[in-house]
Order: structure tokens, then C-alpha cells, then sequence
């Protein structure tokens, strides 16, 4: 859900609209995911909102369905308890906020492939006003190719890397942990919004969607204009990583519909929701 911008915003919004009758659109981008698209306003309107806070929670049907995925034992009532500590020592967030026609948020979304490898798409991706990096995917020594600027990184807990004090944590809950530390500066994804995306986008396909598709629908949330980079497999057919060295030959997705989400990302390519960037 976006957030209802504020009354001063309101009035902004009109102003602009009165000094620029032509303009129609919601915000400043050369063209706006919130432009107006019954196929797009229809899959937008459907979704939960996309991180967890002390307003915004998870049903006990959404949780069972999250519960199933994870690998450690809990039931609703440990789940809430573990969030109620959680919200003790992170800070409120603002949510999501919606789009302005004096903004334009840019968003890269940089993914792990290792189509990534000679790409020289680095200085492009740090032209984004938000770079949203997954799991350990490096940027030192990579810097042409997958560029040195971050703004949030996705984790799951295994996949856990320190961070420096110009990227946000965006965490994606895969279990239950009832000790150990808690993170400050991060934002929770709401497991009803995991589910969102393996029904409404994914059509159930996989076992659950990836940490990158996840990222990629959530950047339709909270960005105006979205460049996705490093998805899919590299140009021999595997899906393996730009930072690694490739030992196994047949390497695939595992228990994510790798090949079901690339065939979404290039739906939204061709929709012009997203732009797509596949080094040639």
C-alpha cells in the first residue's frame, strides 16, 4: 500500500498540476511506474504492505504459509513475541512513500549474475538516486562492472555481511530466532509480502521466489523509475555468480522458479515498467 502523502504534499501536487496543465503524470521521471495502468494499478493495489512494523503485521494464514518455508520451529504466538522484541530496538520507519511529480526516485536493482562480468554497467548503476544490492554480492574490486554505490542491501540471516554506515539493511526473515543480536537501522519485509509475490507475480511457481525477484518487486514499491541489472543466466546458460568462480557447469536455481522470474522481469521489460540491462 502507498502511504497518502501528507496535506502539505497535497497542495503541492495541485500547485504543480495548475502551473503545468499539460502534466498528468505522478512524478518527475521521463516515465513513472505510477503512471496510469489498469494491469499495473490492479497488481500494485493488491499487495500488503511490503515491511513489518509495530501498525503493520502478519495474519496467523500468512504466517502458516511463511512457516512451511523455514527450516526452525515456531509457532504464531513465538513469531509475535520475537517481533514485539525486535520493535523494542528498531526505530519506526517512515514506510513506503509514495510518488510526487516534483521527484523522480531512480532505482538500480543489482542482482548477482554473472552476466555481470565485463558488463562496464558500474558507473551507470551508481547514477541511481537507490542501489539495492543482494545478499554478499561485492562491490570492491568489481566497481566497472557492478559499480561501488549502496544504498540498501537485502539479506536473508545465513547470508549476513557487514555493512557500512551509508547502506540501509533491508532483512528478509527466514526463521524464527528467539536469541541472539538484533539489528538497528533496518527494515523488516513482511512475510505476507513473500507470499504476494509467489502468488500474484510468480503464480505459485518454485518453492518460494528468490531474494532478486523479491527485490525486484519491491522496488516497484518504493521507486519511480526502476534499472535492473545482473538477472538470469550468463550467456553459456548458468546461473551462477559474478564475484565466484564457476565449478559446476550445470549449476541452476534450486528451489526458485529461476526461469518463471526471468520470463516475469522481461514481462515488465516489455511493459515498460522496469528496463531490463543484458550485457550483449
Amino acid at each position: 500500500m502507498i502511504v497518502a502523502a501528507v496535506y502539505l504534499n497535497h497542495l503541492w501536487d495541485i500547485s504543480w498540476k495548475l502551473r503545468n496543465p499539460w502534466e498528468s503524470r505522478v512524478c518527475a521521471c521521463r516515465k513513472c511506474l505510477a503512471d496510469r495502468d489498469p494491469w499495473f494499478e490492479e497488481l500494485m493495489d493488491s499487495s500488503p504492505n511490503p515491511f513489518l512494523s509495530k501498525d503493520h503485521n502478519t495474519s496467523e494464514d500468512e504466517f502458516e504459509w511463511w512457516r512451511r518455508l523455514q527450516p526452525g520451529r515456531g509457532d504464531f504466538r513465538l513469531y509475535n513475541s520475537t517481533l514485539d522484541r525486535l520493535f523494542e530496538v528498531i526505530p519506526p520507519t517512515a514506510g513506503v512513500v509514495g510518488p510526487s511529480p516534483g521527484r523522480c526516485r531512480t532505482c538500480a536493482v543489482v542482482g548477482n549474475s554473472g552476466n555481470l562480468n565485463g558488463s562496464h554497467y558500474g558507473s551507470l548503476i551508481d547514477r541511481n538516486d537507490v542501489v539495492i544490492r543482494m545478499n554478499q554480492g561485492p562491490t570492491e574490486g568489481y566497481e566497472d562492472d557492478v559499480g561501488s554505490k549502496t544504498t540498501h542491501r537485502v539479506m536473508y540471516p545465513h547470508t549476513a555481511v557487514k555493512l557500512d554506515n551509508s547502506s540501509r539493511l533491508v532483512f528478509f526473515a527466514y526463521k524464527i530466532i528467539k536469541h541472539g543480536s538484533l539489528f538497528v537501522n533496518v527494515m523488516v519485509l513482511n512475510p505476507a509480502f513473500m507470499k504476494y509475490v509467489h502468488e500474484a507475480l510468480l503464480k505459485r511457481k518454485g518453492r518460494y521466489p528468490s531474494t532478486g525477484f523479491i527485490t525486484v518487486a519491491l522496488s516497484l514499491q518504493i521507486c519511480d523509475e526502476v534499472n535492473v541489472f545482473g538477472f538470469g543466466a550468463d550467456k553459456q546458460g548458468n546461473w551462477n555468480h559474478y564475484f565466484e568462480k564457476l565449478k559446476n557447469k550445470r549449476l541452476r536455481t534450486g528451489q526458485h522458479a529461476g526461469n518463471q522470474e526471468y520470463k516475469v522481469i522481461e514481462e515488465l521489460h516489455n511493459k515498460q515498467k522496469i528496463q531490463l540491462f543484458v550485457p550483449q
